[in-house]
C-alpha cells in the first residue's frame, strides 16, 4: 500500500520547510509514505526547497493556474505513481500533520472514499468573526446541496482513495474544497469527516481576500456544480415558477374578461404570454440538459474505465481530457518530463 501526501504550492518558499518537516515518512497501515509538491508556477524557491527538504516529486506548473488546477494535477501525478491513498494539506502549515494517520483510518477500513478534515473552527483564534460566520455558512449549503455531513466544508486537509480520486473532476479555477464534496456526493461516494487540530498561523489567507469576494465566488461553484449534476431539478423548477406564473397571471385576466372588464387588462395577458412561453422554453432546456447530464456521465465513466486499465509506461496512451496523443517516458532523474506535461506547461522532477 502506498500513501502520497500532495501538497499544492504557489509562491510557499517561507512556510514549505516548515509543513515538510511535520509530515510522516511511516503511516499505520502503509508500506511506502512519498511526498508531492505541485509548483503552481511559483516564481520564489519553491521547488528547490521541496527537493532540498526531501520531497520525493515535484510538478510544476510554468505559469500559475490556481489552486483547484493545482489540486487536479497532483491527483493525476499521485495516480501516474501508484497511489493506493492521497492526503492533501496546505504548505502554510496550517494542519496538525500527525492527525493524518487518523485522517486516513476510515479509508483503510474501508468505511469512506473520502475523509475530510474538521477544523475545531469556533476555537481558532487567527479566523476573525466575518470568517468564523462564512465558514459555517458555506459549509451547510453544502451539506444542503450535496446531501452530505460534512462540518467543515472548505477544509483543504483531506485523504480519498484511490478509487475516489480517480472519478473527481474539478471545473473550477478557484478552489476544490467545496466542488469535490458536491460531486461526492451527488456520486453517492462515501465521504465523512474527523477531527483534526490546526497549527500556529504562519501567513494570511489567499482565497480571502475579501468577503464579498469570497460569497461570491463560493456560490457561483455551487450554483454551477448544482446545475451540471442536478439539471433537471434546477431547470423544471425554474420553468415550473415562470409557467405557474404566467399561468395565474391569464387567469387573472380571464377573469376580468369574463366580467367584461378585460380591456384595462392586456398588459397582463402581455406578460401571462410571455411568461408562458418562458417557462415552457425553460422545462425543454431542462429536458435537454438532462440529456447532457446523462452523456456527460457515460463519459466520465468512460475516463475512470481508462484510468484504472494498466497501462504501460513505455507505450502512448490518450489523455481523453485534451484528446491530445502523447508518448509516456520514464521519469528517473531531476528535470525530466513527458510530452503532455510539456504541453501543458508542466515540469515533473522526481528524487
Amino acid at each position: 500500500m502506498k500513501l502520497i501526501i500532495q501538497i499544492p504550492c504557489y509562491n510557499e518558499a517561507g512556510t514549505l520547510a516548515i509543513a515538510l518537516a511535520a509530515l510522516p515518512r511511516s503511516v499505520p497501515g502503509f508500506d511506502v509514505v512519498e511526498w508531492l509538491v505541485i509548483d503552481d508556477g511559483s516564481v520564489d524557491d519553491t521547488a528547490r526547497i521541496a527537493l532540498q527538504n526531501g520531497v520525493d516529486h515535484v510538478v510544476r506548473h510554468s505559469r500559475n493556474q490556481g489552486l483547484a488546477r493545482g489540486f487536479m494535477t497532483g491527483l493525476e501525478a499521485c495516480l501516474e505513481r501508484g497511489a493506493d491513498v492521497i492526503v492533501n494539506t496546505d504548505a502554510d502549515n496550517q494542519y496538525n500533520a500527525d492527525d493524518i494517520p487518523a485522517l486516513v483510518s476510515p479509508i483503510l477500513q474501508h468505511k469512506a472514499d473520502i475523509v475530510v478534515g474538521a477544523r475545531p473552527i469556533d476555537t481558532i483564534e487567527h479566523f476573525s468573526p466575518a470568517k468564523k460566520f462564512l465558514q459555517k455558512l458555506g459549509s451547510w449549503v453544502v451539506r444542503v446541496v450535496s446531501r452530505t455531513s460534512i462540518p467543515d466544508a472548505p477544509s483543504g486537509f483531506r485523504a480519498m482513495s484511490r478509487a475516489a480520486a480517480q472519478r473527481l473532476v474539478v471545473f473550477s479555477d478557484y478552489t476544490y474544497t467545496l466542488e469535490t464534496i458536491i460531486q461526492a456526493g451527488q456520486k453517492n461516494m462515501a465521504i465523512m469527516s474527523v477531527p483534526v487540530r490546526v497549527n500556529e498561523d504562519l501567513r494570511p489567507s489567499r482565497l480571502l481576500k475579501s468577503i464579498p469576494s469570497y460569497i461570491q465566488r463560493s456560490i457561483g461553484t455551487m450554483v454551477r456544480i448544482f446545475v451540471i449534476y442536478r439539471p433537471f431539478r434546477f431547470f423544471g423548477v425554474l420553468g415550473g415558477v415562470l409557467f405557474l406564473l404566467g399561468f395565474l397571471i391569464g387567469l387573472r385576466f380571464l377573469f376580468y374578461y369574463a366580467t367584461g372588464a378585460g380591456e384595462g387588462h392586456v398588459q397582463s395577458l402581455i406578460l401571462a404570454s410571455v411568461l408562458l412561453g418562458m417557462g415552457f422554453q425553460t422545462i425543454l432546456v431542462a429536458f435537454l440538459a438532462d440529456l447532457l447530464a446523462a452523456n456527460r456521465k457515460l463519459l466520465e465513466d468512460i475516463r475512470v474505465t481508462v484510468k484504472r486499465a494498466p497501462t504501460d509506461m513505455s507505450h502512448s496512451t490518450v489523455n481523453l481530457e485534451d484528446m491530445t496523443l502523447r508518448q509516456i517516458s520514464p521519469l528517473g532523474h531531476h528535470g525530466s518530463m513527458t510530452e503532455a506535461d510539456a504541453a501543458q506547461g508542466n515540469v515533473v522532477a522526481n528524487r
